[in-house]
């Protein structure tokens, strides 16, 4: 029996150490990085659907992911907003473990209809055709269908009338963006996304955390003017930069040395923070 309990507790170590040890389980305290994500999607016991929503002004419906959480009570609203590269397998883990965090998450593929056959980015050739697309996506266009997605959210009937936005790389300027046009918006998540020009920012009711790598001088040449902007006009924008992390540090968990993940390890929890205290 000791020996057992030995083995037991020096597997529990290995896995702790190697950052599998809860993963495994529930796909751990924060989101899997981009390589696992469809296994802990195939993983995950919370219910999952796919919707199709109408869009104010046009005649193509976007298409949706929704994770639910697993709690009795009902649950504040999160949209999850893409990446340059649509909606991934790992946008949609990321949706799963914010409902695991317990929030309705609900991951639009905002590319639905411009795909091949009318479909959305799981229709296009490529990556590079994909970032193409969302690239040219008009701003009011993705305006409309976050406007249509975060009413079906809210109309969901295990839903609060709270709602919430994050996003990732180009989404994380949206979810930004956001904030400045939906003045009913409690809170929004910002990863190392680029920042609204300065005069956006007097519209912004909502508390706003961006979430950044160190090494991405690109996105973080926006964020001092940003913060100091925001900070005249009285409004909440909290700033966490991550010493070493990239770019995409939370997908990409596994590059520049261990950076990418302790970002991630950190960035996570402020996220949840972030939104359970503004959102419940």
């Amino acid at each position: 029996m000791v020996r057992k309990i030995a083995l037991m507790l020096c597997i529990v170590a290995l896995e702790a150490a190697s950052g599998l040890g809860t993963s495994l389980a529930d796909n751990g305290p924060i989101p899997p990085g981009e390589a696992a994500a469809k296994a802990a999607l195939e993983r995950s016991p919370r219910h999952h659907e796919w919707v199709d929503i109408a869009v104010h002004g046009r005649e193509s419906r976007v298409a949706a992911f929704i994770a639910f959480p697993e709690r009795k009570e009902k649950a504040p609203v999160v949209v999850v907003i893409q990446e340059v590269y649509g909606l991934t397998d790992w946008i949609r883990a990321v949706a799963d473990r914010l409902a695991a965090d317990g929030f309705i998450a609900i991951a639009p593929d905002l590319l639905s209809g411009k795909g091949h056959g009318g479909g959305g980015t799981d229709t296009f050739r490529n990556r590079d055709d994909v970032v193409k697309a969302v690239r040219g996506l008009p701003a009011p266009d993705v305006v409309a269908m976050l406007d249509a997605v975060t009413l079906y959210g809210k109309g969901l009937p295990a839903a609060t009338e709270r709602f919430a936005t994050v996003g990732f790389c180009w989404g994380g300027g949206q979810s930004f963006h956001y904030a400045a046009v939906r003045p009913d918006l409690a809170a929004a998540v910002v990863y190392y996304g680029t920042s609204p020009s300065l005069d956006a920012l007097g519209a912004i009711r909502a508390p706003v955390l961006g979430l950044y790598g160190e090494d991405d001088a690109r996105v973080n040449a926006t964020v001092g003017p940003a913060a100091e902007r925001m900070k005249e006009l009285g409004k909440t924008f909290i700033v966490h930069t991550y010493p070493g992390a990239g770019h995409g540090f939370l997908r990409a968990q596994d590059g520049r040395g261990g950076a990418n993940l302790e970002a991630s390890r950190k960035a996570w929890p402020a996220t949840i923070g972030h939104l359970k205290k503004h959102l419940e």
